[in-house]
């Protein structure tokens, strides 16, 4: 769990948020990913459904944490499928975290400039923002896709500098991937912290030395407006 203190509100200007499993519930992605495709994907093509969740799971793990794994035109393609619309058949799984909200409530009335940074595609972007409201919360959003360049690559965060500067030393950067704080890491940036409990349908052990994040309720208390 986070500890009250462990952020000095003052030393930071910029706060850096993941969306999927960070801000909305990973539950979502990870329903439509691991159930939901893999059963249309044996309806519309007359797979059998257990060959097509081996073949899936096969297809995903080749491309884990490259740009192509995010990218929805690329499974698309690759599964002669539109899967922005087969998103959209399970929307109603799109959710904030516990608390989430109010903590961008809370960062909306702090000095912070908030940004989204994320690595979904554009097309779930857009349904997420319009279920859920969060763009009112937010200063800026960072596509990855826009780079053409998935967040945990260097490049990726060499990029993000040119079109949204901030400084690494007095940036707070949240996420629930090790692999993409590990990549903000490398590059600078000075308060990380993990989310422990990404999916509200999975409970999660993970070993790591960055800061975790159970319940923003953890740290809601601390923030405090123009503080």
């Amino acid at each position: 769990m986070l500890q009250p203190n462990l952020f000095t509100w003052s030393e930071i200007d910029t706060v850096l948020l993941d969306m999927d499993g960070t801000l909305l519930d990973l539950h979502f992605d990870s329903f439509f990913w691991l159930q939901h495709l893999p059963l249309r994907f044996a309806q519309l093509h007359g797979r059998d459904l257990d060959d097509v969740k081996v073949y899936l799971a096969r297809e995903l793990a080749k491309n884990r944490g490259s740009i192509e794994w995010y990218c929805v035109e690329y499974w698309s393609d690759k599964l002669q499928l539109d899967i922005a619309a087969l998103r959209a058949e399970v929307s109603h799984n799109v959710a904030y975290r516990p608390f989430a909200e109010e903590f961008l409530q809370l960062l909306k009335q702090s000095r912070q400039r908030v940004v989204l940074v994320t690595n979904d595609h554009r097309s779930g972007l857009e349904l997420k923002l319009e279920i859920t409201g969060l763009a009112q919360y937010l200063d800026a959003i960072v596509v990855s896709h826009d780079f053409s360049v998935a967040k945990e690559e260097q490049q990726f965060w060499r990029a993000m500098q040119e079109v949204e500067p901030f400084d690494p030393r007095r940036s707070l950067f949240v996420d629930d991937t090790v692999a993409v704080l590990e990549s903000a890491r490398l590059y600078g940036i000075q308060h990380l912290a993990i989310i422990t409990e990404p999916d509200s349908n999975v409970q999660r052990n993970i070993e790591t030395d960055f800061n975790k994040i159970e319940c923003f309720s953890d740290i809601n208390k601390t923030l405090q407006p123009n503080r």
